[in-house]
């Protein structure tokens, strides 16, 4: 049939025109491959044609003429040629669609395909979902979830535990954008976790107190792991991160210049942390895990139960020490901020501490330059004598004190 001008007054005019075996079209002039099917039956419904990336032809229904106007269905028909030209094959993407790909199918793609390969922390988004997410979001369809639905479970939670209800709602942000680009949904498909206020959240101030040091030293002391109580020091004293103190290995110390590399960072650059004495006794302290049946000694100062690899969790130990200490409200990570906080309290140029902290991303070169002109290392080596003044302890012959 030739080409015609489609308007809404000569579709609502169109009669099928047909054996009743063959297809009757009404191929738009204006836009290419966009036409209106009428059939046997009296049904309208608005076609695109076109050939994906292998040369193959398509013909894809984009929507019944009645729930469609003209223009809406010239729209969608716009939108699928661009997805052409970029690649894409619509009537695949649809059919993908179609098929139930399920929020539980995009849990599982997210956690093997982008967490696990890119997330140290890929067992905290595993255990947020579980936690969270109902049980009946498994079985519906991505597209099937909006954006009410995501604001109500944000509410209900946040009723409770506000910046957890947040973590959540980013986590999801990150799940359903992923899901677009894996064909979850339409590639231009509206992310349902976006423009959603999040609950206010105060910057926590907590650190430890000069006073609280001593209650806290007794009690780390009276863990019976060497290796937990050994990071608990290390918290301490250097204000690492929990799983850089925990990933730390025995071949990136330089024990001579009092240097450890850290093979993994937040920012995923290579950065170094200058250890004061009392950091180094700790190290010594640690007993190397030997091999078994031939192989070579694990190489982390902080053995876990797999053979070979480090410690990931110290919370229980963490959280009976601090119970002990009655110092309840004090997070592993406020460790960190104490080391901060009491260098900011001495005095130390802010400069200085930024760079001991690590919370700038330097240029490797950099950090080196800066730990030989001894900024940091003095920083931290004040710091690690005020520790062990206030714990009553003291490094003899580079050993620390049991």
């Amino acid at each position: 049939m030739p080409k015609q001008k489609l308007t809404q007054a000569a579709i609502k005019t169109s009669r099928y025109k047909g054996d009743g075996a063959s297809r009757d079209v009404r191929w738009d002039l204006g836009l290419p491959g966009f036409g209106l099917r009428v059939y046997p039956s009296g049904r309208k419904a608005f076609v695109l044609s076109y050939r994906n990336q292998a040369n193959r032809k398509r013909m894809m229904t984009l929507g019944d003429f009645g729930v469609l106007t003209l223009d809406q269905a010239r729209k969608r028909a716009q939108k699928a040629l661009v997805a052409v030209e970029d690649g894409a094959d619509p009537l695949d993407e649809k059919a993908k669609r179609k098929t139930g790909r399920t929020f539980g199918d995009l849990r599982a793609e997210y956690l093997d395909r982008h967490a696990k390969a890119k997330k140290r922390s890929w067992r905290e988004d595993e255990k947020r979902l579980d936690r969270h997410i109902p049980s009946s979001w498994r079985s519906r369809q991505v597209e099937a979830i909006h954006r009410e639905d995501v604001a109500r479970l944000h509410s209900k939670i946040g009723a409770n535990h506000p910046y957890e209800a947040n973590r959540l709602l980013a986590l999801l942000a990150v799940m359903f954008r992923l899901g677009a680009t894996w064909g979850f949904t339409a590639a231009n498909a509206d992310n349902p976790a976006t423009r959603i206020d999040r609950f206010p959240e105060r910057k926590r101030k907590r650190y430890l107190k000069h006073e609280e040091l001593p209650g806290l030293v007794k009690a780390m002391d009276g863990v019976s792991s060497i290796y937990i109580r050994g990071a608990l020091w290390l918290y301490l004293l250097t204000g690492m991160r929990k799983s850089e103190v925990l990933s730390a290995r025995r071949d990136l110390v330089d024990w001579e210049r009092g240097i450890l590399s850290l093979s993994k960072t937040k920012s995923g650059e290579e950065q170094v942390v200058a250890l004061s004495a009392p950091a180094l006794a700790v190290l010594r302290s640690l007993p190397e895990e030997p091999g078994k049946d031939g192989e070579p000694p694990n190489p982390y100062f902080f053995p876990g139960q797999r053979k070979g690899r480090h410690l990931v969790n110290i919370d229980i130990e963490w959280r009976a020490a601090r119970k002990r200490a009655g110092l309840g409200d004090v997070r592993l990570h406020d460790l960190r901020r104490t080391v901060g906080s009491w260098m900011t309290q001495r005095g130390v140029d802010l400069n200085t501490i930024k760079a001991t902290m690590r919370h700038a991303d330097l240029n490797t070169t950099l950090i080196y330059a800066r730990l030989g002109e001894d900024p940091a290392r003095d920083a931290l080596e004040a710091h690690g004598a005020e520790v062990m003044k206030l714990a009553g302890k003291r490094v003899v012959d580079g050993q620390m004190p049991g």
